[in-house]
């Protein structure tokens, strides 16, 4: 198995393509064909696979807000503002996805990206990590 961590800074920015940076460690992997596994270890911050560019974000953006409200319902209450929703996020944005691998290619549809999903101000360094299992 092939296994390389990268960071990056999100820090406002609530959507992350990191669809490039996946790839390339796939690359380095050598080619053909298995499975790559992309996990956040991060407690508010999820992964997503959809089209951007699209007005998507600007749905996904609200669709979050609405169902995880920035106030003061949440019971874990340090951080900003509303931070405990950012803990509840990945239940519904998990932070793990797998991407088939086709010679040495990421297999994703014609429109689909990886997103990093992060509406964490309080934590703008995110490490993701690859890994890819081949046959």
């Amino acid at each position: 198995m092939h296994t390389e961590t990268f960071e990056l800074r999100t820090g406002s920015d609530r959507f992350t393509d990191i669809t490039g940076r996946v790839s390339e460690v796939v690359a380095r992997a050598g080619g053909g064909d298995g499975l790559c596994s992309v996990f956040l270890p991060h407690a508010t911050a999820g992964l997503a696979l959809f089209e951007t560019g699209a007005g998507t974000e600007d749905d996904v953006d609200e669709t979050v807000d609405r169902l995880l409200p920035r106030d003061d319902r949440w019971r874990h209450a340090h951080g900003s503002p509303g931070h405990g929703a950012d803990h509840v996020l990945p239940a519904f944005v998990s932070p793990s996805l797998t991407v088939p691998v086709v010679d040495g290619r990421l297999a994703l549809g014609t429109w689909q990206s990886i997103v990093l999903v992060d509406p964490n101000v309080d934590n703008p360094v995110r490490t993701v990590r690859v890994s890819l299992l081949t046959s």
